[in-house]
This record gives C-alpha cells, structure tokens and sequence, in this order.
C-alpha cells in the first residue's frame, strides 16, 4: 500500500461522496452518541413514539432530569435530534419538545436496529 493510500485511509478520503453533506468525524459522533444506552434509548423512543417533551421522556425512559438532559443535548449537538420550541404553550403548557432529525431516524434504523434484526433472523434461521 502506498503512502498516499495510507493516508487516505487514515483520513477517511473515499468513504464519503465527493461532497458529502457531513465529514466522516460527524457520522463518527453519530455514532459514538448513540452508543450510549441512554441516549440510544431516548432516540429510539422519539423515532417510535414521535416527539415528546423532556419530562415525557424521563417518564417513558426513568431517568433523572439532569442527566436526561445531558443526554438529550449531546443528541441535538450531533444532529440526531432537534429540540422544538412552540410559540404557544401545548395542552399540558409545554413550550418545548424533543424529536427525532432524518438523521436519527436512519442511524438508528440503519446501524444498530439492523444489527440487532439480522440476529434475530439468525436465531429463528438456527432455532
């Protein structure tokens, strides 16, 4: 392998489209975000049960404020999710809600929800 190749590799060059929309360290944060049990499970929640407000979500997920929104902000930094203001109060007076990007939807359908469908056809293929 040449030095050129070498390089490339390491740098990511030509696993990405030419102009691809996100850099290759993005998806990596993507990725990395997600692989958190938390953060996998509240994008998973929002992807399934559409958007929801923070204390919907620490309901749903039974986690502590504080840290659901350490995890809900680490989400919308990378991308998977967006936090939606209203300009007018919902039923309950909620003004803020949480929702799932296209980006969320396809990592999470296409990364670790197809790993964990090919398993289960793997089991039903050798039950």
């Amino acid at each position: 392998m040449s030095e050129s190749e070498r390089t490339a590799r390491r740098t990511g060059e030509g696993l990405l489209p030419e102009h691809s929309v996100l850099s290759l360290e993005e998806y990596l944060a993507m990725q990395r975000s997600i692989g958190n049990e938390t953060r996998f499970r509240a994008l998973n929640s929002l992807v399934e049960e559409g958007a929801q407000s923070a204390g919907e979500l620490r309901d749903r997920l039974n986690v502590r404020s504080n840290a659901l929104h350490y995890h809900l902000d680490e989400l919308v930094d990378v991308g998977l999710v967006e936090n939606r203001k209203r300009k007018e109060p919902d039923t309950d007076g909620l003004y803020s809600y949480y929702r799932a990007t296209s980006l969320g939807e396809g990592i999470l359908e296409h990364g670790v929800r197809e790993l964990m469908a090919r398993e289960w056809d793997a089991l039903e293929e050798y039950s």
